[in-house]
This record gives C-alpha cells, sequence and structure tokens, in this order.
C-alpha cells in the first residue's frame, strides 16, 4: 500500500529534504529499488543515524526488501547499542561511514512476518525489541492520512528521531501516503532544549509537525516571544499525559494543538483528535483499524499487529497497563498507568498522571513527577521553567482544582529529568522508578553536597562581610561616591555574566549535558541586569555613558579573568562556585543594604532596582541552586565548585575593598 501510492503522486513534487540533498517522488521510487538491490546479502539492518533522506531511504529500502529493520535511537546508551544489536541479531549497521558488516548472526527469536523491530526502553534501562508487521504499520499510517485528509497535505517538518515510531510511521509514512514533502533536520538544528524550533518551522513553511508535551511547551515559550507561525496547521502531540488547559493555552496562541494516544506495541498511534472530531480532554477517536475495549478499568487492543517481543510470542489482545474510559460517542480518554497508581493512608486511589497534568499546566513548571504512595498526602519533585518561576503560587492554582484528597502538600525543587541522567524515555515519559530512587538517595546523605558548600567557604564568606565598605553600607554609612563606584564595577562584572554561562555551557563535558537546561535557567534570568545597573546609576546622579566606557579596576579585572580561565583551562561546572558567592551574597545583604542606603542619602527608589530585586528574587534562586548542585556527585566537580566559591569570595572582597571610600567622612545611619 505505501509504496504504490508514492508511486502515484506526482514525479516531480519533493517528497523527501534535508540540507544535503532533495528527494523527489519520482526519484524516489527509484531509490528506494537501488537500495533495495544492495540489501540482497542482508539479514537484519539497523540504522544508527541522524535524521536525514538517507535514514528514510535505507528504512524504506529494508521494508521493500523485506529485510527486517531495527531503528537505533540516537539517545542509547554504547551498552543498550551493544544489547540492542546482539538480541536482534542485527548482521549490518548503518553509520554515517556507510553500511558495515556487525559480525552477528541473524536472531531465531524474531516473528515471521516481522518488518520492524522498534526498541523501547520504557520504564526500565533494558531495551525490549517490539517486533511489526508492515501491515501493522501501513495501517496506521493509513488510518492517520484518512482522518486528517488532503486538506492538511503539505510539508512536515520531523522534530523526533526518526528511530521514533512517532515520527517514522505516523509522520513519515503517513505523509508519503498523503503526498507530503518530509523535511528533515538533524536533531541538532533544534537545539539542545528544542530552543531553534520556531525558527526552523518558520524556515521550512513547515504545515504539519509531531511533538511531545514537553517540545509543546518550549514552542509556546518561542512563540510567545517571536511571534505565531502562520503556515502550521496541525500539531499532533502524543508520547506522555498533557493536560486539556495546556491545549487550550497553546491554542489561544495560534498553535492548532491535537492530541493523540498510541503504543509502540500498536505501531504507534491508536487514537487521535482531529480538527473534523475533537473532545478536549480525550485522546481522540481510534483510527479505522483500531479495535479497543476497556475491562476493569484497563484499555485492551484487540489484534494490534504486534507479533511479540524479540522470543515472546504476542496474544490476541494486547493489555497496555493504561488506564481509561471509552465513551459513547467513540472518545478515548486516558486516566493514568495501571502500575502507577497512588494509594494514599486514607485508601484514596489517585494516578499521579491526573495531578501532575494540572502541574504541567502552569507556565512556571517544566516536569513534575507526583509520589505518596502509603502516604497522608501527595508530594511532587518539580523542575521549574526558571530559577526565579514562582512555585507556590502554581501549586496553589493546581490545589484549587483538585479533591482536598488530592492536594500537593510538599514539594522538592530538583534537576531536569532528562534522557541523559536515565530519568526520561526517549518520547518523554519520566522514569519514575529511577527518579524516586534519586530523591531517596538524596535523603538519605545527612550532609547534602550544598550543606557541605556553605560550611567549607563559611571562613571566607564571613570574610567578605567584614569589608568596611560592606560593613558601612549595611548601616547606611556610605557617601554617593562610594554608592556609584560599587554600581560601577557591579556593571562591569555583571557584564560578563552571560558570556561566563555560555563559555560554561560550550565546555561541559557530554556526560554533564544534563546542566545546560540549568545554564539555559540561568541565561534567561541575566539577561539586562547590566541595564538594570545603568538605570540605577542614572537614577542617582551618575554619567551612565561614563561608566559604560570606563574600565573597571583591577581587582574587578582579576576576578572576571579568573573565572573565564578556570572555566576555560580547568573545569567549566566550578563556575557553579561563582554563582553560589553572588547568589548567597545577595539573600543575605542585597535589599538589607539597599534599604540603609536609600534611607541615609535619601535617593529615589529607582536609584535601587538592581540590589532590590536581587534580595527578593535570590531567596527563591538559592532553592534552584541548592537543588542544582546536590545533583552533582562528582567528587571532582564539588572540589571545583568549593574551589571557586572559596576563591571567588576572596576576590569579590578585595573589588568592595578598591572603592573609594573615606571612613571618616561618611554619612550617618
Amino acid at each position: 500500500m505505501l509504496f504504490k501510492l508514492i508511486a502515484a503522486h506526482t514525479p516531480d513534487k519533493i517528497a523527501l529534504k534535508d540540507s544535503a540533498q532533495e528527494i523527489t517522488y519520482g526519484m524516489l521510487v527509484t531509490e528506494i529499488q537501488a537500495r533495495a538491490e544492495r540489501l540482497k546479502d542482508v539479514g537484519t539492518l539497523g540504522i544508527a543515524l541522524d535524521n536525514c533522506v538517507d535514514w528514510l531511504l535505507w528504512d524504506l529500502a529494508a521494508l521493500k526488501s523485506n529485510v527486517v529493520c531495527v531503528p537505533i535511537p540516537p539517545f542509547f546508551t554504547a551498552s543498550q547499542i551493544q544489547h540492542t544489536v546482539q538480541t536482534a541479531g542485527i548482521t549490518h549497521l548503518v553509520r554515517p561511514e556507510g553500511i558495515q558488516s556487525t559480525g552477528m548472526s541473524i536472531s531465531d527469536n524474531i516473528p515471521i512476518g516481522t518488518a520492524k523491530i522498534t526498541f523501547t526502553s520504557g520504564t526500565t534501562g533494558t531495551p525490549k525489541g517490539v517486533c511489526l508487521s508492515q501491515l501493522a504499520m501501513e495501517n496506521v499510517a493509513s488510518g492517520i492520512k484518512n482522518v486528517l485528509g488532503d486538506k492538511f497535505v503539505g510539508t512536515h517538518l520531523c522534530t523526533l528521531p526518526l528511530a521514533v515510531l512517532l515520527e517514522n510511521v505516523a509522520g513519515v509514512y503517513a505523509g508519503l501516503m498523503a503526498g507530503c514533502s518530509i523535511v528533515l533536520p538533524s536533531l541538532t538544528e533544534f537545539g539542545a532544549l528544542y530552543e531553534n524550533l520556531h525558527d526552523r518551522l518558520m524556515e521550512t513553511q513547515a504545515t504539519s509537525a509531531i511533538l511531545v508535551p514537553e517540545i509543546l511547551r518550549s514552542l509556546m515559550a518561542q512563540v510567545a516571544m517571536k511571534g505565531p507561525i502562520p503556515t502550521l496547521k496541525f500539531i499532533a502531540v502524543g508520547g506522555s499525559k498533557i493536560s486539556p488547559q495546556l491545549i487550550s493555552q497553546a491554542r489561544q496562541m495560534g498553535l492548532n494543538v491535537f492530541e493523540g494516544y498510541g503504543l509502540s506495541e500498536c505501531a504507534s498511534v491508536v487514537s487521535l483528535n482531529s480538527p473534523d472530531n475533537d473532545k478536549q480532554g480525550s485522546v481522540g477517536k481510534l483510527l479505522p483499524h483500531a479495535q479497543v475495549i476497556v475491562r476493569d478499568g484497563e484499555i485492551l487492543v484487540k489484534a494490534p499487529g504486534f507479533l511479540g517481543y524479540i522470543g515472546e510470542p504476542a496474544e490476541p489482545v494486547f493489555a497496555t497497563g493504561d488506564l481509561g474510559v471509552l465513551d459513547t460517542d467513540g472518545f478515548l480518554s486516558i486516566t493514568g498507568r495501571k502500575k502507577n497508581v497512588l494509594i494514599t493512608s486514607y485508601g484514596r486511589n489517585i494516578s499521579p498522571e491526573w495531578p501532575e497534568a494540572l502541574l504541567l499546566s502552569q507556565p512556571e513548571i517544566l516536569q513534575a513527577v507526583v509520589h505518596g504512595d502509603g502516604a497522608a498526602a501527595l508530594s511532587a519533585l518539580i523542575v521549574p521553567t526558571s530559577k526565579s518561576s514562582n512555585i507556590k503560587a502554581a501549586i496553589a492554582k493546581v490545589n484549587n482544582q483538585l479533591p482536598d484528597y488530592a492536594h500537593i502538600e510538599t514539594i522538592d525543587i530538583v534537576l531536569p529529568f532528562t534522557v541523559e541522567n536515565g530519568l526520561l524515555t526517549g518520547t518523554g515519559r519520566p522514569r519514575r522508578d529511577a527518579i524516586l530512587q534519586t530523591l531517596s538517595n538524596n535523603q538519605e546523605d545527612p550532609m547534602t553536597f550544598f550543606h557541605r558548600l556553605v560550611q567549607e567557604t563559611e571562613d571566607a564568606r564571613n570574610g567578605l562581610y567584614t569589608v568596611p565598605q560592606l560593613a558601612a553600607a549595611m548601616q547606611g554609612k556610605i557617601s554617593l561616591e562610594t554608592y556609584l563606584g560599587y554600581l560601577a564595577e557591579a556593571y562591569h562584572h555583571v557584564s560578563h555574566t552571560i558570556p561566563f554561562l555560555m563559555s560554561m555551557g560550550a565546555r561541559l563535558p557530554k556526560n554533564r549535558k544534563f546542566l545546560q537546561a540549568v545554564i539555559s535557567s540561568y541565561i534567561s534570568e541575566e539577561v539586562g541586569h547590566e541595564e538594570w545597573i545603568l538605570n540605577d546609576i542614572e537614577a542617582a546622579g551618575g554619567d551612565r555613558a561614563k561608566i559604560i566606557n570606563s574600565k573597571p579596576n583591577l581587582e574587578t579585572q582579576v576576578m572576571i579573568a579568573y573565572n573565564y580561565d578556570y572555566i576555560n583551562r580547568q573545569n567549566p561546572i566550578g563556575f557553579l562556585g561563582m554563582v553560589f558567592m553572588l547568589e548567597s551574597t545577595s539573600t543575605q545583604i542585597a535589599a538589607k543594604g539597599a534599604n540603609a542606603v536609600r534611607a541615609s542619602l535619601n535617593l529615589p527608589e529607582g536609584a535601587f532596582s538592581y540590589l532590590q530585586s536581587h534580595g527578593e528574587l535570590d531567596i527563591e534562586h538559592m532553592k534552584f541552586f541548592e537543588s542544582t548542585v546536590n545533583q552533582i556527585t562528582d567528587p571532582i566537580d564539588q572540589e571545583a565548585i568549593i574551589e571557586v566559591a572559596k576563591s571567588t569570595f576572596l576576590l569579590f572582597a578585595d573589588v568592595l575593598r578598591a572603592i573609594p571610600y573615606d571612613a571618616e567622612n561618611q554619612h550617618a545611619a
């Protein structure tokens, strides 16, 4: 069916496109056949490529020549890749260098009729091979094509890895059946946090895309800053639970978002909302081929096209493990996962996906996992959108939408859940067991790293607080000249904060990439802070232009140079020690010092925006910082943070001592 429809499209229309090549529908037929010829002696083909035209040409050629294809997800670890190659009996592997023999033999455990084996790690660390027939995948692709109709034929932008069935089958196969042009950027073009997605959608004039909820949230933030995407007619979102409120918010921003539901064992999509059949809160109507029943609250799929896992034959009815409801109008709704249900000490059964969906509808919250099995009340692990997010207010809004027994009573701020740190699956689902184990490990540690950092920097921090200029400022006993001198040096070192963070991010080792989200959050918070300082200088009667063109004191230059040197030549993670110095200082002295100096010098409130804002913001910032460093477990990284913190307390003390100050002729408080 797939190849017949491909051959029927206009030959000169673009079928596949990446940065290196374009393939028309006419060329595609020829290319598939040519590569199929090259696969005559191949037993099982693995594909380990970034998203590109070649990935799909090999994939389609394998399908055409009845060679079992095994996509290798780019987020798999080396041990998971090795497990995949051995378990599936991959005889040949396509890498950027070309197609290579692995020396493996074909596995005897693969069911007859298998066209593709998709390895999904789900909520465990060992990938399981899901065996699918060509008919199963074509049924899904054809069903999506028929549900959406010809009016959505256009340019489909692949945003997810092609090794994920949601993109491979629901995006590409359905798109090729309909006659779409499939655009395949390298995944690196989207950025680590998909911060470039808006740009790619605009450049390609994409009319459709498939996203997981976390990427949708990122796109919404980009649309808020950069404006709507006029060409984008249809966005399918799936992979994990999403709240109806978030979909409503996205639609209000002009994003045509429609939720669907599926599983690897069902060749991806089972049900889908569409412009013609849409019910918010549901995951849509069943695709034409899908047969679903709900028994004891669990969703069961009849004859899903699933041939079994490698070495494990399939049952005629697949138990999804998802809890849900199929209403009289044919719309399917998901209420949670059977194995995730929490039973509180009051005997209440709660699916954590329910409050989690509400949490994720709050713009202040990036990720959330709810727990509390056996406890009197629920708790949540929260990843804030930014370090200044008002999480307490967000929790209050969520609790207002929940019955008392499902209220979230306690929270922990944590680092992002990512594929790299093993806390997220490739389709965006949290690995609950791993996440809760991490929390348990942290709670068992009587001395967290943050507390150790506070303890070991105490002498250096106290030394800073004894600097005459700072001690006098806390009592309001400094002159206007001293205050302006402080602001001038603050302007010079604050101007380097974002370059510091960018340098840190660029030099992070591969196994520390989980800190990219932290760095991104800090950068977004620090934009424009030097402008606050210039505004304060102007409000206090200083010369804005003069400060911009001035040269920082030598002591300030040394502190700046020290941090660049440490980031570039020693350990970029050490820069978190500088962050600790600045933010811990702010929480202790910023607002108090600002109030004392303002009263003494009789200056307007507008002359203290930098100090006042940091005094207020950095209390929340320190909570974010504490959760960040407590998840840094490498002793070398920890020592680097402590070293930089101690050094910058000393260097910042020198910066303050160098500011003009006459102790005998200062204003009285």
